[in-house]
């Protein structure tokens, strides 16, 4: 799988991505997109840098299903896979215990991956490369669901359960699922510079450096609509009318129920309480303005239901790490409307 042409004098960086039975689809497509849209920008840019060769390999080379149903052809058997290595991603799914079991996986990686320019994992990916020794004394991430196992199965390894993704030297490890195109971000931009990175992100609509931790992005896709009707209605109108008063009194009003079975009702069916609810739902619509307005910082905070802009940052600090000026600086669009 070419990604980027060759050039003369020059070879392109050999990333070997190897993947299992029951792997996860997404922690195999989304990083060869990141690659991918590396080779697409430097094509289109004429640059002489040859870009990414990236091969799909396996045990046994066969097709295999992912846990979504999907089938992955790899290119090769990973006894077809010829060094030198630039950089081994070992891919995850929601079991890894056949991966981890399966010694000829694993052995090949204990053998080869040291003689990688860099190695990194993908979600569960992270138990085999700990299984293959190479996250003894290291500081690595899993999926958030698995970081307590991570660390109990191997404590040698520093688990840090917040990381999107954790770089330890020459070892990489992302979070699950999406972080793996995060991963893949910060490899490219390990090579290329953040401009290049940060232009493929914004072809492929992400962040580059995606604030926050997993523990916050795992809180927050755990809200949900609510069964009642009037729940969802309310849930409906709220993102257009953040500067209006959301307090449990006037959204019980809106619901028609009382604030008591309101507040209660709302944190059963919904996952979260409501002023939890509407914080994210403001802090959300603010970080679109801040990346994509030229408003000011004060604007913003009125406009999304902050009353001023100290409320905002407090907000932005506890949930994101980063103030809002500091936010915007970093994630903004390079032509923001307005």
């Amino acid at each position: 799988m070419m990604v980027a042409s060759h050039a003369l004098g020059m070879t392109a960086r050999q990333v070997v991505i190897v993947a299992f039975p029951g792997v996860q689809s997404l922690d195999v497509t989304g990083p060869v997109e990141v690659f991918a849209g590396a080779g697409r920008l430097l094509a289109h840019a004429g640059r002489a840098d040859p870009g990414y060769l990236v091969t799909l390999a396996s045990v046994t080379g066969e097709p295999l299903r992912t846990s979504s149903g999907l089938t992955l052809v790899p290119h090769r058997a990973l006894d077809h896979v010829r060094p030198p290595l630039d950089t081994l991603v070992i891919a995850g799914g929601d079991d890894p215990r056949p991966a981890l079991a399966d010694h000829a996986l694993v052995g090949w990686i204990r053998r080869w991956a040291p003689s990688a320019r860099r190695v990194a994992s993908v979600c569960t990916g992270a138990f085999v490369l700990a299984a293959a020794g190479l996250l003894d004394g290291r500081r690595a991430t899993t999926h958030w669901s698995a970081c307590e196992k991570l660390g109990r199965d191997y404590p040698a390894v520093r688990v840090e359960p917040e990381s999107i993704w954790t770089r330890d030297g020459s070892v990489w490890t992302s979070a699950g699922v999406t972080a793996g195109m995060d991963l893949a971000l910060a490899l490219v931009e390990d090579d290329l510079g953040r401009g290049d990175a940060l232009t493929i992100a914004r072809w492929l609509v992400l962040f580059l450096h995606r604030p926050g931790t997993q523990a916050q992005f795992s809180a927050q896709l755990s809200a949900q609509l609510a069964d009642r009707e009037s729940l969802r209605e309310l849930q409906g109108w709220l993102p257009d009318h953040l500067d209006a008063d959301l307090s449990v009194e006037a959204m019980a009003r809106r619901a028609a129920m009382s604030p008591r079975h309101f507040a209660r009702s709302f944190r059963r069916q919904v996952g979260t309480t409501p002023a939890r609810y509407v914080e994210r739902a403001r802090l959300e619509a603010a970080r679109r303005r801040l990346e994509e307005s030229n408003d000011p910082v004060e604007c913003v905070a009125a406009a999304c239901g902050f009353g001023t802009a100290e409320t905002m940052r407090r907000v932005f600090v506890r949930a994101l790490g980063i103030a809002p000026a500091e936010y915007r600086r970093r994630f903004r669009s390079t032509n923001p409307a307005g």
